[in-house]
């Protein structure tokens, strides 16, 4: 049984006594001016911030019945950490908005916080959430601005490949999307609705793989390394490698080319699951690759196709979409 009165709702609080938990959770401020002003003020050595922002809401992106809170907040942080590390950024702040239903219980939102403050520390050192929005929804919504600084170098893009250039990968593929054909296929009821998780059923390899889904730790460290070792162009694979291959090749106008036997033993998983963020990218063939990454193919002058899997074209998109695949992951 829950105490209600141990754990209130958001709902019988006030948005400042929300905010003070919140902040007893996610540790000091690495700011100038940190949470408490209008804005935060954040210090940037060589002029440039590198911004994205990511959104997770109930139902096409996490589901409750599978996502704890505080691996929820892990996750939102580390795939906006992720698209930092991407650019060949370094993380410095996050800004966190949330907008929550009256009913849901303090005890979350702080376990949110608590998730959120270990992603930070434990794949971007000082990193700090710094400030963000508290407001009223029907369905639950988390949405996190990530900062980064560039320290004095250029940023990678998805437009700098070359023909050439050796195509590398750090972090794995796949794991996440066999964790989600297990959560749909095994944890579902008879309608398709989601159903509490129960991990005794589950083989040391599929806790892998459920951890990969819904607790992501991408390599954000090898973002800056890549950078530094002479990346020619990056990305985070979130949508599928084989679509995520298919943007950097359309925005570098090169054609890339894969061989399936460096993707391990799920090839398929590896080409077109989604949500690992890993970290694509692209260097000069005569570059020595950074630690961390491996070889996955090259880059030729673009032919017919944007990407080529073992010298053919790819049978399908190969990823995720989220306005094409909604309906396969609602319920």
């Amino acid at each position: 049984m829950i105490d209600e009165h141990a754990d209130p709702t958001v709902g019988d609080l006030s948005e400042g006594e929300i905010l003070r938990r919140i902040l007893e959770r996610v540790g000091p401020s690495a700011a100038l001016v940190g949470p408490g002003d209008d804005a935060a003020v954040i210090a940037a050595a060589d002029g440039r911030v590198v911004a994205t922002v990511d959104t997770l809401v109930h139902g096409p992106d996490f589901r409750l019945a599978w996502s704890s809170a505080f691996d929820l907040g892990f996750k939102a942080a580390a795939v906006n950490l992720a698209d930092v590390a991407a650019m060949g950024a370094t993380p410095t702040a996050l800004l966190v908005a949330l907008a929550m239903p009256e009913s849901t219980r303090v005890s979350f939102v702080t376990g949110l916080a608590d998730g959120l403050r270990a992603a930070c520390r434990e794949l971007a050192p000082g990193c700090a959430i710094e400030g963000g929005d508290l407001t009223v929804s029907d369905t639950l919504t988390v949405a996190v601005t990530a900062l980064g600084a560039l320290a004095g170098r250029d940023p990678v893009l998805r437009s700098g490949a070359r023909p050439g250039d050796a195509v590398a990968l750090a972090g794995e593929l796949g794991r996440a999307a066999r964790g989600l054909r297990v959560l749909f296929e095994r944890f579902t009821d008879g309608a398709g609705r989601p159903v509490p998780l129960d991990e005794r059923t589950l083989t040391p390899g599929e806790r892998g793989d459920l951890a990969a889904q819904l607790r992501p730790t991408p390599p954000v460290a090898l973002g800056p390394a890549a950078a530094a070792a002479g990346a020619t162009a990056m990305m985070d694979v979130s949508d599928g490698l084989v679509l995520d291959a298919t943007r950097l090749a359309e925005a570098s106008g090169v054609t890339v080319s894969i061989e399936t036997a460096t993707l391990g033993p799920d090839p398929a998983s590896a080409l077109t699951g989604g949500e690992d963020h890993a970290l694509l990218a692209t260097f000069p063939g005569d570059v020595a690759l950074p630690h961390g990454f491996h070889r996955i193919g090259s880059i030729a002058a673009r032919g017919e196709t944007a990407v080529l899997v073992d010298g053919r074209p790819p049978s399908g998109p190969g990823g995720w979409d989220p306005y094409r695949d909604w309906d396969s992951r609602s319920g």
